[in-house]
């Protein structure tokens, strides 16, 4: 869809601003005519999220109406006329003088309607909007599931939302009326390619006619142009444009890209860059480039998710302070604009769909939001294709497997949803490489999610937090923990991994001696320790701190005033420590330089260590014999090709017998790995998290060999 502009052929009416307003409870608005002008309105701020801008809104996610009355410039009579709604969150539907123009779902993307045969030319026109944002369980995001981890005390809050982060309702982008040419170009698809010094912008263009005559004109340093031919509505040209400046996160340099028609003209600006995936590494124009920032949210008070040009301004200035070059649009698609001052600023951006914990429930329910998650990426592509900053496309954030708890303790699980979940995902990862292959695809897996939902994927993004939800307080294990995985998911993916997530809750102003959870210094040195463990992995492109600010989420006994706390920033942006150490990192590169292994991703070797596999064994017994001396249990062990031993416990005194037979819990681990388990340089739950161990019966028994550490 191409952003309104205006010139000599297209015109465009920014129609925000205050408008009418009222809530429909009773949902009765529509038979009773509210499209023609609200019985008891009162003014709402367009664009905005209503529950920010009346306390009585705060929890009101139910139908609500927009009316705005405008002329329309008699200039535009015999054009096209349009009106475009860049965001209605959930479910918008228009109404143009009384009569309905369209209707459309999915809260987070822009759509628009014909309305050339509804406007009243010469006098007042009813603009008219309802909204709703019911939670449902169909939706993406989803609403009021109940079951699996949502039962959970921990995990529940108000409103019941499957995501960390709260619910806003409302118009959060402009609202605009735009004019084009009856004849008129309805895309505009722009892909690079870069030779040497030089490059190729091939260029396609779609009008809603039959035939046309053209030029397109790529203006910058130097100017490159050519003609262009349109047959059945088509036409694609290519530039070759030499000594071509390439956009980069160090020099986003635009050019600006012109297709003329004998009855339109659009223009949009571009940039001449390459992304693409070799080995662990992400190359940009053919270097290797590291994508360090931000998971974010479109979050602040007053204006919720409402688009917040200075604050945008702000957000971006703050994040080049730190050093950042990089963000995920998480866990929804941003607003255009914020695209556009990426493609300014140098920003190199994930851009997501709104497929945050999606639930693997029924096929009823799964088939519904499959249909949404395609429709998503549809628009998102649609939209975002032609911005150099948008340089990967994430599918999902935090999938949820259906048997995450046994999936944490290593337990069995339900190997024919797995089927059916790992299909869905990469179901889209195939949609979306399809539309464009121009781009990495990823989706962001959730800790304790299967591997082999990442298989399909160009680049593995992780959100972990050992040390903060596993190992709270414990950061030098939760660091020996992140430090492992990353190795271990190398190990199996063989492919640039991201960590997507990381951070601590922190309250602003809280201090600890020594660090303790909730603290600054706490943040500090989780977030340092990370940092360190990436700056040794080659394999690792990316680093992004959850959060970059402080944002509202659901009320619940983890989030302190509905607010999770994660950010480097507070709401309001003051910097808490973290900010600070981020800067250090990644401007002054104190901690990188310091902490940088000059080799990096060395596999450790395949032969054992001293002795034989059962005299190995033994040694694990001797150091765990005594320590539970209440404990009777018998753990399998299945080392393929090195054969099965079984390690006997009776009140604490542990001896180790080879062959099969009866036991509590069974594990089938590759030797190698067990190597690294039972000297302590891969922890259990990491190997059981990355599957490196599969395991049968009661798989917390093999929580022993934490003792023998």
């Amino acid at each position: 869809m191409l952003y309104p502009i205006q010139n000599d052929f297209r015109n465009k009416l920014d129609i925000s601003g205050i408008w009418d307003f009222q809530i429909d409870e009773s949902e009765t608005g529509e038979a009773e005519g509210w499209f023609n002008g609200l019985p008891a309105s009162r003014p709402m701020a367009v664009p905005g999220s209503w529950n920010e801008q009346y306390e009585d809104l705060f929890n009101y996610f139910g139908l609500s109406w927009y009316v705005k009355r405008t002329y329309i410039p008699n200039s535009w009579k015999g054009d096209n006329v349009y009106i475009r709604v860049g965001s209605a969150c959930y479910f918008g539907t228009v109404y143009v003088n009384g009569v309905k123009a369209g209707s459309h779902e999915g809260g987070h993307l822009p759509f628009a309607f014909d309305i050339s045969e509804l406007v009243n030319w010469g006098a007042e026109n009813v603009i008219a909007i309802s909204v709703e944002n019911h939670l449902k369980p169909t939706r993406v995001p989803s609403g009021n599931l109940g079951g699996g981890l949502a039962t959970n005390p921990i995990m529940m809050g108000y409103p019941a939302t499957t995501f960390d982060f709260f619910p806003f309702a409302g118009l959060h982008r402009p609202v605009v009326l735009y004019s084009v040419p009856q004849a008129h170009i309805t895309d505009v698809t722009v892909v690079t390619e870069v030779n040497g010094d030089n490059a190729k912008v091939k260029v396609n263009v779609e009008i809603n006619g039959q035939q046309d005559e053209g030029r397109v004109t790529l203006a910058g340093e130097k100017t490159v142009e050519a003609e262009v031919t349109l047959k059945d509505g088509l036409a694609e040209v290519v530039l070759d444009v030499p000594s071509a400046r390439l956009w980069s996160d160090k020099d986003p340099y635009l050019y600006d890209l012109t297709i003329t028609t004998n009855t339109d003209r659009y223009s949009l600006k571009v940039g001449i860059r390459t992304i693409e995936v070799q080995g662990g590494k992400i190359l940009l124009n053919g270097k290797t480039v590291e994508l360090n920032g931000f998971g974010r949210h479109e979050d602040f008070f007053a204006s919720g998710k409402g688009l917040n040009l200075p604050l945008m301004v702000k957000d971006y200035q703050l994040m080049r302070w730190t050093g950042a070059n990089s963000y995920r649009t998480s866990h929804y698609p941003y607003s255009e604009e914020e695209m556009m001052l990426a493609d300014r600023e140098g920003f190199l951006i994930i851009d997501e769909i709104p497929a945050v914990s999606l639930q693997f429930d029924n096929a009823e329910n799964m088939a519904e939001r499959y249909r949404m998650c395609i429709q998503q990426i549809d628009e998102l592509v649609t939209r975002d294709k032609n911005h150099p900053s948008v340089v990967m496309w994430s599918v999902a954030n935090e999938p949820m497997p259906a048997d995450m708890m046994e999936r944490f303790t290593g337990g069995k699980v339900d190997e024919t949803k797995d089927v059916a979940s790992t299909e869905f995902l990469h179901g889209l990862v195939a949609h979306a490489r399809k539309l464009d292959p121009t781009r990495p695809i990823t989706i962001v897996g959730v800790m304790g999610g299967p591997t082999n939902w990442l298989e399909t994927c160009d680049v593995a993004c992780i959100n972990r937090y050992w040390g903060w939800y596993m190992h709270g307080g414990e950061l030098d294990k939760g660091i020996a923990m992140i430090d492992q995985e990353l190795d271990a998911l190398w190990d199996v993916w063989q492919k640039p991994i991201i960590v997507a997530e990381f951070g601590t809750d922190t309250q602003p102003g809280l201090h600890g001696l020594p660090a303790v959870m909730w603290t600054e210094e706490y943040q500090v040195a989780f977030i340092r320790g990370y940092l360190e463990v990436a700056a040794k992995k080659d394999f690792v492109a990316g680093m992004q701190v959850w959060n970059f600010a402080d944002f509202a989420a659901v009320q619940s006994i983890a989030r302190i005033g509905g607010m999770n706390m994660k950010g480097v920033f507070t709401r309001t942006r003051q910097p808490k420590m973290a900010a600070h150490t981020l800067r250090e990192f990644w401007v002054e590169k104190v901690g990188a330089a310091s902490n940088a292994a000059p080799e990096t991703n060395v596999p450790e070797p395949d032969t054992a260590p001293e002795g034989n596999t059962q005299s190995l064994l033994e040694g694990l017994a001797s150091q765990l014999n005594g320590k539970k001396p209440d404990l009777t249990t018998t753990l399998k062990f299945d080392f393929h090709d090195e054969g099965i031993y079984r390690l006997i416990i009776k009140k604490g005194a542990c001896h180790i017998e080879p062959g099969d037979g009866e036991a509590t819990a069974t594990m089938r681990i590759k030797w190698k790995d067990a190597q690294k388990l039972f000297a302590g340089k891969l922890d259990p739950m990491v190997a059981i998290m990355t599957g490196k161990i599969k395991s049968e019966g009661d798989a917390r028994a093999f929580m022993i060999l934490q003792d023998a550490r």
